[in-house]
C-alpha cells in the first residue's frame, strides 16, 4: 500500500523545439544539444551524460506517455512543470501541451505548474564574460498576468489531471521579487492581484487556488535576489504553502571545483525542521538529485569559480545516497509536522544542472527506484 506522502517531481521541458530557442540558437535546437556536448571540466568530472532512452522530443505524446508511465510506478505522483510565459505569450509550453496532455495517463499521474517567471538570460551556453545578455524579462505586467492567468485556467485548471492540494489548484511561483516588480514593488497590489486571481478561478467554476511560494535564501541565477524578512512577505501576499525548488539555494557549495553529495545532503535535510520552525506556512520538504551546471558553460573557456553556471559540482550523488536523502525525508515526513505530508524533488530532468531522475546510461533506473522503494508501493 503506497504512504500517505505525496512525491512531485520538478519538469524542466526544455527538450523538445522551440520558435523562440530557433530564433536564439538555430533550426531544431533543444537543450540536448548542451548535454551531448558536455565534457569533463576537472579530473574524475562525469561527464558527458548520456540518456538511456535516447535525446528524445517531449512534445512527442509517446514519448512523454513513456516518462509518465514510469514516474508513476516508481512512486512519483506528480510533475510539476517549470512553466514560462514571456512577452504575454507561452514559452516551452509543448511539452506539457502535446506531449502530457496528449499521453496515455493510465496511472493518473497529475501535473502542476510552477510559474518559473526569472528573467531569460543567454547561458545557453554561457561565457566567462558578463552580465548575460537578456532575452526576456520574467516580470509581468498587470495585463500580461491577467492574460498569463486566464490561459492557465483555460487550458489546464479544468483538466482531471491537474494536482490538488487540500482540494486547491497546486500552483506555484518560482521568483517572489519579479513577481513583485510586475505590480511595481508593492506587496499590497500583488496581493491584490493573487486575490483577483483566486476570485477568477472560483468564477470560473473551478473551486479554490492552493499557492505555493518557492523560498530561497542563496540566489542561483545572475537575475535572482535575495529577499528580506521573506516569511512576513509570503504571509502578506497570501499564500498556501512554501516549498523550496533545488538545494543549492539555501546554502552555496563549500568547496570549489567539487564537493561531495553526502556532506551537502547532512546541510540540506536539516533545513526540513529548521524551516518548519521559520515559516508560518506549511513548508515541504525538498530533495535535489545533484548539481553540476557546467554543461551550460561554454566548453573553449576555463572553468573557474565565477558564479552560475561556473559553479562547483557535487560529486558522488550514487542512487544510493539519493536514497538515503529521501529515507530522512520520509523519515521527518513520518514525524506529522507537515500537513499536508508532501515531498519535491528535483528534478526530473534538469540534464544541464546535473539533477535528473530519468534513466541513464551509468545508472538506470536507479534513482528511479531508490523513489519507488521509499515511497513507492
Amino acid at each position: 500500500m503506497k504512504g500517505s506522502a505525496e512525491v512531485a517531481a520538478y519538469y524542466f521541458p526544455n527538450y523538445h523545439v522551440d520558435a523562440r530557442n530557433e530564433e536564439w540558437h538555430g533550426k531544431g535546437w533543444t537543450e540536448w544539444e548542451l548535454v551531448k556536448a558536455a565534457t569533463p571540466r576537472f579530473q574524475g568530472h562525469e561527464q558527458p551524460k548520456v540518456p538511456l532512452w535516447g535525446y528524445e522530443d517531449e512534445a512527442d505524446p509517446r514519448v512523454m506517455g513513456r516518462k509518465m508511465v514510469a514516474a508513476a510506478e516508481h512512486g512519483i505522483d506528480c510533475f510539476i512543470f517549470d512553466w514560462y510565459w514571456y512577452d504575454n505569450r507561452p514559452y516551452l509550453h509543448r511539452a506539457l501541451e502535446e506531449g502530457f496532455l496528449r499521453a496515455a495517463n493510465p496511472n493518473g499521474l497529475k501535473f502542476a505548474l510552477m510559474w518559473a517567471n526569472h528573467d531569460w538570460l543567454e547561458i545557453h551556453p554561457a561565457t566567462r564574460c558578463r552580465p548575460y545578455p537578456q532575452r526576456t524579462t520574467g516580470a509581468a505586467s498587470e495585463r500580461e498576468f491577467l492574460d498569463a492567468t486566464d490561459y492557465m485556467i483555460e487550458k489546464y485548471f479544468n483538466s482531471e489531471s491537474y494536482w490538488r492540494v487540500n482540494g486547491g489548484l497546486y500552483f506555484s511561483i518560482y521568483d517572489l521579487p519579479s513577481l513583485l516588480a510586475g505590480f511595481g514593488n508593492s506587496v499590497e497590489e500583488t496581493r491584490r492581484q493573487l486575490d483577483r486571481f483566486r476570485e477568477r478561478v472560483r468564477e470560473a467554476g473551478l473551486g479554490e487556488l492552493h499557492l505555493n511560494a518557492i523560498v530561497w535564501a542563496v540566489p542561483n541565477l545572475p537575475s535572482e535576489q535575495k529577499v528580506e524578512n521573506l516569511n512576513d512577505l509570503i504571509n502578506r501576499l497570501g499564500f498556501d504553502s512554501a516549498t523550496s525548488y533545488v538545494w543549492i539555494h539555501h546554502h552555496e557549495i563549500p568547496e570549489f571545483p567539487a564537493y561531495t553529495y553526502a556532506k551537502f545532503r547532512e546541510l540540506s535535510v536539516r533545513d526540513f525542521d529548521i524551516f518548519t520552525q521559520e515559516y508560518e506556512l506549511p513548508y515541504f520538504p525538498n530533495v535535489s538529485m545533484g548539481w553540476d551546471s557546467s554543461p551550460r558553460t561554454i566548453r573553449t573557456d576555463r572553468f573557474d569559480h565565477l558564479g552560475y553556471p561556473f559553479t562547483p559540482i557535487l560529486t558522488g550523488n550514487t542512487p544510493e545516497e539519493f536514497k538515503l536523502a529521501l529515507q530522512q525525508a520520509k523519515e521527518f515526513l513520518d514525524e506529522g509536522v507537515t500537513n499536508p505530508k508532501i515531498l519535491t524533488i528535483n528534478s526530473w530532468n534538469e540534464w544541464t544542472e546535473g539533477s535528473y531522475l530519468e534513466p541513464d546510461t551509468r545508472y538506470g533506473m536507479a534513482y528511479l527506484e531508490a523513489i519507488r522503494d521509499v515511497f513507492g508501493q
